[in-house]
């Protein structure tokens, strides 16, 4: 599948959901693997751009690429905000606590690493690169 590079601002965000649909479309994911990867593509992409972008007075792009194989669905974010491991994310603390009782925010990265199935991070040339994994168990009949 063809890369998306799209300005680091959240106005990218829709053209972002929709390359992420298209490439769970062509994986043939299930609805609900469809819903996960969305949801965690936008969360990671949403904090590259307020946290990486501008809350560092930085600006740049977001390039996503999506490969596919017989097995997984993968998608890399590439951003050259502020370096960030989001796997060094401490759980949020609050977690069993009552919605109403726990702390506003943080619950992003971790909603994120829990809908997909691998999730890694590197730093390559000066990039942050998310990489996402969706397994292709569940691929609907055409």
């Amino acid at each position: 599948m063809e890369s998306l590079t799209v300005p680091g601002t959240l106005d990218a965000l829709e053209a972002i959901a929709h390359y992420t649909i298209a490439a769970a479309k062509a994986a043939g994911l299930e609805k609900k693997s469809t819903y996960n990867l969305r949801l965690a593509v936008d969360e990671i992409v949403t904090n590259i751009i307020i946290h990486g972008y501008q809350e560092a007075n930085r600006t740049g792009t977001i390039r996503l690429q999506a490969k596919l194989d017989d097995l997984a669905l993968i998608i890399a974010i590439e951003d050259s905000g502020v370096p960030y491991d989001p796997t060094q994310t401490p759980l949020p603390h609050d977690l069993n606590c009552p919605p109403e009782q726990r702390q506003v925010g943080g619950l992003g990265i971790y909603l994120a690493l829990q809908g997909v199935d691998r999730f890694f991070y590197e730093r390559v040339d000066d990039r942050n690169r998310n990489v996402l994994v969706i397994n292709r168990l569940g691929i609907q009949e055409q």
